[in-house]
């Protein structure tokens, strides 16, 4: 599965849904909230429902009960008792309907001393469900609503001030309590959606790593082969052009065809075994990567080949070369005797190396230009491109080009820190 299919792929939500609340899992659940149905209850919200209605109807009952020290009109006590009832009732409601539900219980709570529990339980319900705008109006207007409501029914046995401040209070208590709550949830999502980010941001910093790994190894793979398929390409046009060639010319050139196929295949089957592993740099159980130590067998190997090859090598302790410099060195020498080889056959071809630990590395490989027309080798450069890239990626730089002459130079500074 690619990053962009996981990202966009369904977390089902594996907690335990009865202990949470509907909207919450709802939010949590990609696949409900994807559905359009509405949330329904848990175990959880069926409890909490009915603590709501039984806290609605103690309120309820308590207020009924006050109701017989007032001096109210005929009818005005059942009117007041009805109205509280479907109150109460309709606290069922307040999860489906909470606006609606809290604008409404306003002036029905106003009008009926036995509604006020349902009241601050709806006012309680739009703090947790809807943004501060919505209980800003409807827990604004309850508390104007207030002093006007104890004016004209003051209790006997309670002053008018404590009266208005206790229901005030009362007000202001449940919406911050239920804004408290509404902040938790929020801060709930907020982490699951950062927790997502970061399981996708990880996913692409690994896809990313894996990218820039098998590039890596495509130009390890580049550098390896063209060096061995350009000497089975030199042998093998030195027989075709050469049939009447000495036996041991020929066998020669066969050895070298026959060893340079068996080392390209090898230096394959390892390249394979690092993208099956996932791995960029150490094979393993393959072979070491070649550095600085292995440019004698390098050059020897290519003078076998037929090339005059002169090295000048002035570093005095090459063991001492980090191992990631000296392959990187060896690299650019590969490619250079590569390029030397098809594009100017049977020119002599210098290998300069020298360097000291704090003034760095530098690698030259120079030959003159060739004495005939060589015919153009498809895909030129590609090499010398992703060297410069590699020495750039190693704090170095690679430069390549003609030479006032008519030759081509590759020269190669890399850094080699004081141990």
């Amino acid at each position: 599965m690619s990053t962009d299919e996981w990202a966009r792929a369904p977390k089902v939500f594996t907690g335990r849904r009865w202990l949470f609340p509907s909207a919450l899992v709802h939010e949590l659940d990609p696949d409900a909230a994807a559905s359009g149905r509405r949330p329904r209850r848990t175990a959880r919200d069926w409890v909490v429902d009915f603590f709501c209605f039984l806290l609605a109807v103690l309120i309820g009952l308590l207020s009924a009960d006050s109701m017989r020290q007032e001096d109210l009109p005929d009818g005005y006590a059942a009117l007041d008792q009805a109205l509280g009832a479907l109150a109460c009732g309709a606290v069922w409601l307040r999860r489906r309907w909470p606006v609606g539900l809290a604008v409404a219980l306003v002036p029905v709570a106003f009008l009926s001393n036995t509604a006020g529990g349902a009241g601050v339980v709806a006012l309680f319900t739009l703090a947790v469900h809807r943004p501060l705008r919505y209980v800003a109006w409807a827990g604004g207007a309850s508390v104007a609503l207030v002093p006007v409501f104890f004016w004209l029914r003051p209790d006997p046995d309670v002053p008018y001030v404590v009266a208005v401040a206790s229901g005030v209070l009362l007000t202001a208590a449940m919406v911050g309590w239920g804004m408290f709550v509404r902040s938790k949830r929020q801060l709930v999502l907020s982490l699951r959606d950062r927790a997502r980010h970061a399981e996708t941001e990880a996913r692409l910093r690994a896809e990313q790593a894996q990218r820039l790994a098998r590039e890596a190894i495509a130009r390890e793979m580049h550098d390896v082969l063209a060096h061995r398929l350009t000497l089975l390409s030199v042998h093998a046009g030195a027989l075709e052009f050469r049939p009447d060639a000495p036996r041991e010319e020929v066998a020669r050139a066969a050895g070298v065809i026959r060893e340079s196929a068996h080392e390209a295949l090898q230096d394959l089957r390892e390249i394979i075994g690092v993208l099956r592993a996932g791995e960029a740099d150490e094979p393993p159980g393959g072979r070491p990567q070649p550095t600085l130590a292995a440019l004698d067998a390098l050059v020897a190997e290519c003078r076998e080949a037929g090339m005059n090859v002169a090295l000048d090598h002035r570093v005095a302790d090459p063991a001492a070369v980090p191992a990631s410099v000296g392959r990187t060195a060896y690299r650019i020498a590969q490619e250079a005797l590569t390029n030397a080889r098809k594009h100017a056959p049977g020119t002599d071809v210098t290998v300069r190396l020298a360097g000291t630990p704090g003034d760095g590395l530098t690698v030259t490989v120079t030959n003159p230009a060739p004495s005939s027309e060589v015919p153009p080798v498809p895909g030129s450069g590609q090499g010398l491109i992703g060297l410069t890239e590699r020495a750039s990626l190693a704090g170095g730089h690679l430069e390549h080009g003609t030479r006032p002459d008519g030759g081509f130079e590759v020269r190669g500074w890399l850094p080699w820190p004081r141990t």
